[in-house]
């Protein structure tokens, strides 16, 4: 169990109380809240020449669901990584409810109520689903070698710990499969299974990767429902999740990374409204028309992007790189025109 008492940091909201609490939030990045439980100051984390965290200040509604989204490499696994204690910052301070997570490894992190999920799952194949539940349980009298030879000291705690197990299995559906080996359970299956063993620490604070990646589509509802059901018992969810519809439908309110800082953060229902985002996603120039002359050739604004384009690709050779790339092709042949060209010979 979580070493700070989460009793008074448990209590559900419902639709409307939540509402309201966003109701007075700046949708801008860094925006305070009312009752922030995460708080993440000036984190950062440099890979060579990349920084792939930039975060200037970021914090994580208690009692909510906290959508986090952005481009392929953005920095949102990353930025789970050095929170949870898997990863080492290079800069920064984050603490929940005032008190600091920094430095610490995992499993302090997790005993302090703070939890993850991974993109890629992290069961234990050879083990049975049930095992790989009872696993979760922190502070295991049996795991002591000394105690091996005194099993009373253990067996009623190890009771309790499978009767937990089984709850948490039956209320993900995996009850029937709790002899089977992990190994043997699809993407899905796999998907629930963690979050199961995620329970069992009796976190405050559920952090999913990508939950729904891989799922099949007919476990994608049970999945939705799961992950509400965490904030129904009052828990504070943060998940990564690139589709805007499973957004939409269960996030109290969405932070928008890209290139590793925060550039947005406002509620689903206003996030196509927002610049920065459709920037992000689509680039900043997918709403500027393009304009050539009778021959193809661009002008105006146009024929300064071309111009743009043209000089970094210079200095992309020079640098010793390769312009057959496909962002360096698709840019260059819209902005000089080609399209336009074989449009107008066909």
């Amino acid at each position: 169990m979580p070493d700070k008492t989460t009793a008074d940091a448990r209590r559900p909201l419902s639709a409307q109380e939540r509402s309201a609490l966003f109701a007075g939030v700046p949708q801008t990045p860094g925006a305070a809240k009312p009752d922030p439980t995460l708080v993440v100051d000036g984190v950062s984390r440099t890979f060579g020449g990349l920084k792939a965290v930039d975060v200037a200040h970021l914090e994580i509604q208690r009692g909510c669901i906290t959508g986090l989204i952005g481009p392929n490499g953005a920095g949102k696994t990353t930025l789970f990584n050095l929170l949870t204690g898997f990863d080492r910052p290079d800069t920064g301070t984050w603490s929940m409810d005032g008190q600091s997570l920094g430095r610490m490894h995992p499993h302090q992190v997790a005993r302090k109520g703070v939890v993850r999920t991974f993109q890629l799952t992290k069961a234990l194949s050879k083990l049975t689903v049930l095992d790989n539940v009872r696993l979760g349980a922190t502070g295991q009298r049996g795991e002591r070698i000394v105690n091996t030879l005194m099993p009373w000291t253990w067996k009623k705690q190890e009771k309790e710990i499978t009767d937990r197990a089984y709850q948490l299995l039956e209320r993900f559906k995996l009850d029937a499969k709790a002899d089977d080996l992990a190994g043997s359970m699809s993407g899905g299956q796999r998907k629930l299974l963690e979050m199961a063993r995620a329970l069992m620490t009796d976190p405050a604070v559920v952090m999913l990767d990508e939950p729904m990646a891989g799922v099949n589509p007919a476990l994608t509802q049970s999945l939705l429902g799961h992950i509400k059901s965490l904030r129904d018992d009052g828990m504070t969810v943060v998940f990564v999740e690139h589709d805007m519809d499973v957004i939409r439908d269960i996030s109290d309110w969405v932070v928008v990374m890209a290139q590793g800082s925060v550039i947005a953060e406002s509620t689903p229902e206003d996030l196509s409204n927002n610049g920065a985002v459709v920037d992000a996603y689509l680039g900043s120039h997918h709403d500027q028309a393009l304009e050539f002359d009778e021959n193809g050739n661009p002008v105006g604004a146009t024929a300064e992007l071309a111009e743009a384009l043209e000089q970094a690709e210079a200095e992309e050779l020079e640098a010793g790189g390769d312009l057959s790339e496909p962002e360096f092709v698709a840019s260059a042949d819209v902005a000089t025109g080609k399209h336009a060209k074989e449009e107008d010979g066909k």
